[in-house]
């Protein structure tokens, strides 16, 4: 149940960072479009939305399909007890980082909403929305990072892993 849950997320995650790239899309057009009929409109403020939650959305997507960059050349050649302490010692090290970058972005969400912060463009936008795109896709990141902790401490192999085929993570 809890799998299935947290799988549809992160497919959640994916198709989101998708339509805010297809934002970025409409925003250049628009833009384009108006400038051709002498039409000023600043989409600076809305492509940048688009671009953080677009990035941020799709890390939790992209982390458990293998898409990140990793260095296997060490770990590719450890032997499987030693190979899962490494991949467990990757997993904490990489959960805590990320865990603390989602705490202080939430926070700065946060400050954003309560001192009313906005972009100083035509626009005027609230800096609190793009950051609660961002603080959403780094916290589902973090969860993604602690899921497959929780994964390899458990003897599993972790989504992440290339020579790991898709059906077997979902078979979990």
């Amino acid at each position: 149940m809890i799998r299935r849950v947290l799988d549809s997320l992160y497919e959640a995650a994916g198709y989101l960072a998708a339509i805010f790239l297809i934002g970025i899309g409409v925003t250049i057009i628009v833009q384009v479009v108006a400038r051709a009929m002498s039409v000023t409109v600043d989409s600076t403020e809305a492509a940048g939305l688009c671009l953080a939650a677009a990035t941020f959305f799709g890390l939790a997507h992209t982390f458990r399909h293998g898409g990140h960059v990793r260095i296997t050349l060490v770990i590719d050649h450890l032997p499987a007890g030693p190979k899962r302490l490494f991949e467990i010692f990757n997993c904490i090290v990489a959960g805590a980082a990320i865990c603390f970058l989602a705490w202080h972005i939430i926070a700065l969400t946060f400050q954003s909403y309560s001192y009313h912060d906005v972009s100083p463009g035509l626009l005027a936008m609230p800096f609190w929305i793009p950051q609660a795109g961002v603080s959403a896709g780094v916290v589902l990141f973090a969860i993604a990072i602690l899921d497959d902790l929780a994964k390899v401490l458990l003897g599993r192999a972790p989504s992440y892993d290339a020579d790991v085929h898709p059906e077997d993570i979902h078979a979990e």
